[in-house]
């Protein structure tokens, strides 16, 4: 089966000789939710810049539903929709006009009800007719999403969509975003809220100094890399760990009120259960336990690290 996007051995370096992106290998599924990760100036932007024909590659090939970007780049632009980081629309047309518009620039025809359906969905419609300045941020944000669709593309990229986004509507949009996916639509999402991308990707690549040094299901990811931790609640403190409970790799906390033990969620031995029989030989009291798991988050922290 053809991937979505398949973009092979890409790199970028600006006229300054800065490079942008190294090497990128890469196949988004048809489908797919795909969470691009990484820190400011990573490369993201870039990417999803070359990918989409805003800037051009230095070296390699992508391609959109097997179309070339550069050899074939009316059909395989025509598939994509792009929200950028950045609010760009008219401020004196209004988002009737605006979406009309973009529809157009793809050579689409006319198609109120359609509009209408993706205004409405973005909760614009009673907007519709008013001047893009007299919206708040929010709503321009939700605009250019509704830009983005306007001529019906397959493949969906989200520059960091909810920016600036309150709480209330950054769900509304997340379930939009669903509702494209079940109909079948290809959607590419970076984002700082890294909780987002744990709640919505069915796979996350990480980028950094504009190599792509991770690329993984999420769930796998999460069993691969992902620790738990169980902290025990002393009901008198330490002043160290005993030496009876040294093999557990136990580490005080809380003025030595508590005992936290870390073990692999990909594990089939937690060790557990030695660990709680070790307790009561050594003669410990526990007051409360609790555990807690690596989020999405901690894991995307320490790949950073781990490429300094």
């Amino acid at each position: 089966m053809t991937a979505a996007i398949a973009v092979s051995h890409l790199s970028k370096i600006y006229a300054g000789g800065f490079q942008a992106l190294k090497d990128i290998n890469l196949e988004i599924r048809r489908g797919e939710i795909f969470g691009l990760l990484g820190p400011n100036g990573a490369g993201k932007t870039t990417l999803i810049s070359v990918i989409c024909g805003i800037v051009n590659p230095t070296a390699g090939k992508i391609a959109v539903e097997g179309h070339d970007i550069i050899t074939d780049y009316r059909a395989a632009r025509s598939l994509i929709g792009l929200v950028p980081q950045e609010v760009t629309t008219d401020a004196f047309t209004s988002p009737w006009s605006t979406t009309s518009f973009s529809r157009g620039l793809f050579g689409k025809p006319a198609n109120a009800a359609y509009l209408e359906k993706i205004l409405r969905a973005l909760s614009l419609w009673d907007k519709r007719n008013d001047k893009i300045m007299t919206l708040s941020g929010g709503m321009k944000r939700r605009l250019m999403i509704a830009k983005a669709l306007s001529h019906e593309p397959r493949i969906l990229f989200l520059d960091e969509p909810t920016a600036g986004v309150d709480v209330e509507l950054r769900k509304d949009m997340w379930e939009m975003v669903r509702g494209l996916r079940a109909e079948g639509m290809t959607i590419i999402l970076t984002t700082h809220y890294i909780e987002e991308a744990e709640l919505m990707a069915d796979r996350v690549g990480v980028i950094n100094k504009g190599e792509l040094i991770l690329v993984e299901n999420k769930t796998e990811l999460m069993r691969k890399l992902g620790r738990k931790q169980l902290t025990l609640e002393l009901r008198e403190p330490l002043a160290a760990v005993p030496p009876a409970l040294a093999r557990h790799a136990l580490t005080l906390a809380d003025a030595g009120r508590k005992l936290v033990y870390s073990y692999d969620t990909g594990s089939g031995q937690t060790g557990i259960t030695e660990l709680i029989e070790d307790l009561h030989l050594a003669g410990l009291r526990i007051k409360d336990l609790h555990t807690t798991e690596t989020s999405l988050e901690d894991i995307f922290v320490g790949l950073l690290r781990k490429d300094r």
